[in-house]
């Protein structure tokens, strides 16, 4: 029997419903904790510390910049989406009466901020920049030689994969980038597609690197919960409805339950990293 999700109704299925946190709160409470590990690697791989300054474009609800201030960094969040911006700014900036710490942090509802009074040292897109103009502009916020990195955690490799082979007629399902004017379409596997954006931005010297960053969840409803909150399905979704998907991809999941009945879904992450 095929699980049946308890906010089926909100940003789950692609747009605001009544209850427009619940997604957002999927994503902090069940998906983001994943790509723990792809935040402390990266961070070791550049160096943050003391005299970071960071932009973090799609800073979603702050968990990588909650991780980067710890280590002594100053950050700059941005997003367009109000949901998760609030959690971060919960998780960063807390209200006196919320009790909690305060960290150097600004965030910003928007794609770029606007420049601010020094340049960034570090700017980091791990939602996955699909706009490289966006992530040109951005790159202008930053000193020379400053590094860049773009991943994609809102791909669940092979997952998007299998529900887009299983609904015939959505070939285009998973696609995370779209091609830029006049070019060749984006390249097909994560890593070439995030090396596509890099380049198509202006920037330099990228190489690529791989992160293990295992999906575990303590049951089916928790993992369909959070594999919906990154959005990787929104596509399938709007072209075959949330209950076929829903049903496809407990179907994917199936082979990677325990017998304890937990989830555990192998996800090795690329990220690129560049230079401005």
């Amino acid at each position: 029997m095929t699980p049946t999700l308890a906010h089926h109704e909100s940003r789950h299925v692609g747009g605001r419903g009544t209850a427009p946190t619940s997604r957002a709160r999927d994503w902090a409470e069940i998906q983001e904790r994943m790509f723990v590990p792809l935040y402390d690697t990266v961070y070791r791989d550049v160096g943050v510390g003391p005299g970071t300054r960071l932009l973090g474009l799609g800073c979603g609800s702050g968990l990588a910049l909650l991780r980067a201030a710890a280590l002594g960094a100053e950050v700059t969040g941005a997003d367009t989406d109000v949901d998760l911006l609030g959690m971060a700014r919960q998780r960063l900036l807390p209200a006196p009466e919320e009790g909690g710490r305060r960290w150097p942090a600004r965030l910003v509802t928007e794609a770029v901020p606007e420049a601010g009074v020094a340049p960034f040292t570090l700017i980091t897109a791990f939602g996955g920049a699909a706009d490289p103009a966006a992530l040109q502009r951005a790159s202008a916020l930053a000193a020379t030689g400053s590094r860049v990195i773009v991943a994609s955690p809102v791909d669940p490799g092979a997952f998007a994969g299998t529900i887009t082979s299983r609904l015939a007629g959505l070939a285009a399902v998973g696609a995370t980038s779209a091609p830029v004017h006049g070019e060749r379409p984006a390249p097909a596997t994560a890593g070439e597609r995030l090396l596509h954006i890099v380049l198509a931005a202006g920037l330099r010297n990228p190489r690529t690197a791989v992160v293990n960053c295992p999906f575990g969840y303590p049951g089916i409803e928790c993992a369909l919960r959070g594999l919906l909150a990154s959005g990787a399905f929104d596509t399938a979704i709007g072209a075959a409805g949330a209950d076929r998907v829903v049903k496809e991809l407990v179907e994917a999941i199936r082979p990677h339950v325990g017998a304890d009945g937990a989830v555990w879904l192998p996800n090795p992450l690329p990220y690129v990293v560049a230079e401005v």
